[in-house]
Formats: C-alpha cells, structure tokens, sequence
C-alpha cells in the first residue's frame, strides 16, 4: 500500500480540517448486477440484467438491475412483465445471497486498510472515517485509491462521497453515479443542496415530504430556514433535526462496531396459500429453525417470539409472547409460534406470508437462567446436542441434519440455502470477528 514521503506531510495535513472530521460514504453501484458482472463478464458485462426473485422477496419483482437496463426504464420493484415489455432482452438473474455476502466482505475488508472506523450500514455501502488517516495521503487521494482499489481487485463499479460529516458523504455519493466521486463541503450547501426538493434528503421519506409541502415548504433551502416552533409543532422532536439536516449539520459518530441484533427473524412468501394447520406448523418449524441458528451464531438468547401472518388481501399481523425464561432453543421458539397461529388465526383461513421474529434478546454470556434442580441434568445434555448438530451443520451444510418435518419444496425449506437467502440489510456476516483480520497482524498503521 502506498504511503507518502516525510517531506509531503506537510502539504498533505493542510488538506484536513484543524478540527473536526473527514468522512467517506462509500456506495457500490447496482450492487448485486455488478457482482454477476464482475464473477462472468463474457455473459452479463454491459448488458441489461436484472436480480428479480427471492425466497424472501414476492416472486416476479425486479430486485435491482444494471445501469444498460435502467436506460430502457426497468427500475426496481417493477414486476419481471413489465421489465421485459420495456426492454425485450433484459437478462434475469436469479440472486445469489452468498455471493453478494462474499463481495460484501472483500470490500469492506479493503476500506479498513485505509482506517479502523468503518461502520457497515448496508451489504454494499459503508462509511469510512479517514480524519486520522494522514499518512496514506489527502482525503481525494484516499477516496480515489479505494475508488481504484475496488475496481482493479474486484471489478466492481463505487461511488464515494467526501464530506465532515456522514450525513453530507451520503449525499454526496449520491451526486455522480456510477463510478463518481464528489467532495461535498459545509459551506457548499446552499449552492449544492438548498434547491433541491425536500424529498432528495436523505432521511426525509415521501409522508414526510408530502406533510412539509402541505407547509408550504418545497426546498432544502425553505426547510433550512423554517420557523424551529412551527416544525417542532408539527413533527415533535424531529422538527429541529429536519432543520439540522436541511442545513447540513450532523454529529453522529462513524460507529465502527456491530451493534448488537435487536431482533432477529424471517419471513416467507408461500407459492400457495397455507390452510392447513399442520402445513402451517412445517413452515414455522423451519423458520424457527433457521432464526435459532442465527441468533445461537451471534451468541444471543431470546426472551420474545413474534409471529407475522399475511392474509391473500396482503392484510398484515403481528402476535408475540413472552417465554417463561431466555432461550436459544428452535423447537421452543417452534412451539410458541405455532401456538400463537393455533390462537390468533382462524381455522382454514387462507395464509399467504407466515414470518418468525425473536425479540428480547440479550448476550448469552450476560444471561441468568434459572434452572429446574430436576431437569438441570438435561438442560446440560441438551444444550451440549445442540452445540453438536450446529458444529455438524456449520461444517457439512444447513441439510446436514433434518427432520422429517422439515422436508419441502416452499421458500420456508429453501432459507436454508444460503445462495438464495437473504437482503440487502442483513448483516449477520459483518458480525464475524475474522472479518478484518490481517494476514500479517500489526501490518496496518494510522496516524
């Protein structure tokens, strides 16, 4: 890795703020597209394709697509029907989890070279804190080398934004895609952002956008210098942070370490609607199976299990108990979800979408358990089979060890595929400690 001479250091430290701090916003470009790009360029490179299709994505949707599509009109959540009548030859690409996941690892792993205060918000965009990074040259030079970095290693297309802040970098790596770099000032505000509509900040969605119109309010600039009481009467306390973002200002820190899940949970869409009962409970069983084999990967015990059920109208509810003690045990969780199935929905009532959530949790080695003196013996056996068969199937696979109930063709069995599993925001495999390690320990340096 290149690092700079003594006699350039001085020209190089001018190029930082005396305080305060520099922020990269790093966002890669039609992620998923561009990884099937990068692994078989003689079939997809410069072509229209789309990712469409997901055990955990309604079936017929386009999921995202490269930018040789996106000219024809094809967008994401545009259904495969319309895609293909807008643009005939459009390649479909079923997704690759696993992949992305592997992708995701590599250039995140590349960032850190350059600073150890990288925080992954996404599987394919992060924010890089470079304030104490001198040595490795200007913030330019540091964005244009990751820049560079990304697409000679991994072929794979970034954008990247340079700001004091990591609500200004997002918004600048938004200014020029693909492949842009924009350097985003605070006092390049009011010409940059204030004349955009209110929509374009990030943060701001369109209920929110709609309201401040309804407020006579259309612009960056106007919200930047709205009335604070008027704002803070119709919104709360987000009132003045609306105004704060408007006008560039954010102090949240670069947060480097994974925060802990809050909850953890999957949700299927069947290609059938469920009526049965006992087809119903086949499918919790599996997803209780696989959310119970992330949360014991993360260390974590769960107080709470929550059900969603969605009914062939695309009517949604949520029903959640609380277990008797923490646990990290699936066919407890299995239990309480078809329990509460069995009570909060009727009998023979189609289902289209059944989901499990864990909720409650805590660090396993923080947790107090109390034990039944009489069933402390089993307890033990128990928790030692499990550690066995999750060893088993780290090593040989999730269908290494099933049971019958298990065994079917729905997206509820298919979850254990890892190829195939997943979204854009979950980010158990960012939680691995091998992730940053180095080759040669000790091999990296900051100033």
């Amino acid at each position: 890795m290149e690092r700079f001479p003594d006699e350039d250091k001085d020209s190089v430290r001018r190029a930082y703020p005396v305080s305060g701090r520099v922020i990269l916003h790093i966002d890669m470009n039609a992620f998923y597209c561009s990884v099937h790009e990068a692994v078989e360029p003689d079939k997809y490179r410069g072509k229209p394709i789309a990712v469409a299709g997901s055990v955990e994505l309604r079936r017929g949707i386009v999921v995202t697509c490269s930018y040789a599509a996106r000219k024809f009109g094809v967008k994401t959540g545009m259904t495969v029907r319309e895609a293909k009548r807008l643009c005939p030859e459009l390649l479909l690409i079923a997704p690759d989890f696993d992949l992305y996941r592997q992708f995701s690892r590599r250039f995140m792993k590349l960032a850190y070279e350059y600073s150890p205060l990288v925080e992954a918000v996404s599987i394919d965009e992060c924010y890089v804190d470079i304030t104490g990074s001198k040595a490795f040259g200007t913030p330019l030079d540091i964005a244009r080398t990751i820049q560079s970095r990304i697409r000679s290693e991994l072929h794979l297309p970034c954008s990247i934004g340079v700001a004091p802040n990591k609500l200004l970098a997002k918004m600048a790596s938004d200014m020029k895609k693909p492949n842009g770099l924009f350097v985003l000032r605070k006092r390049d505000v009011p010409a940059v952002l204030w004349p955009r509509p209110c929509a374009e900040l990030f943060g701001i969605g369109r209920k929110t956008a709609e309201k401040l119109k309804r407020l006579n309010i259309h612009t960056l600039g106007a919200l930047a210098r709205a009335d604070e009481g008027l704002l803070t009467e119709q919104f709360g306390v987000m009132g003045k942070a609306l105004i704060r973002a408007a006008r560039g200002e954010d102090d949240s820190p670069v947060n480097p370490e994974q925060e802990q899940s809050k909850s953890i949970g999957h949700t299927t869409t069947l290609p059938k609607d469920v009526v049965e009962r006992s087809e119903a409970h086949r499918v919790f069983l599996n997803l209780a199976d696989q959310v119970g084999r992330r949360l014991r990967r993360q260390g974590l015990m769960a107080q709470t299990v929550q059900i969603t059920i969605r009914d062939t109208e695309m009517k949604t509810i949520t029903r959640a108990m609380k277990l008797q003690a923490p646990s990290e045990d699936s066919l407890e969780f299995h239990r309480a979800a078809c329990r509460l199935y069995d009570r909060h929905w009727p009998e023979g009532k189609p289902a289209r979408l059944l989901g499990v959530t864990l909720q409650g949790l805590s660090p396993r080695t923080e947790t107090a358990v109390q034990l039944d003196l009489f069933d402390y013996e089993k307890s033990a056996v128990k928790e030692k089979l499990t550690r066995t068969m999750d060893e088993l199937r780290d090593r040989f696979g999730e269908s290494a060890l099933l049971t019958a109930g298990m065994l079917g063709d729905d997206p509820s069995a298919l979850i254990r595929n890892k190829k195939i599993r997943g979204t854009s925001l979950q980010m158990d495999h960012l939680k691995e400690r091998r992730l940053y390690e180095d080759d040669e320990p000790g091999s990296r340096k900051y100033e």
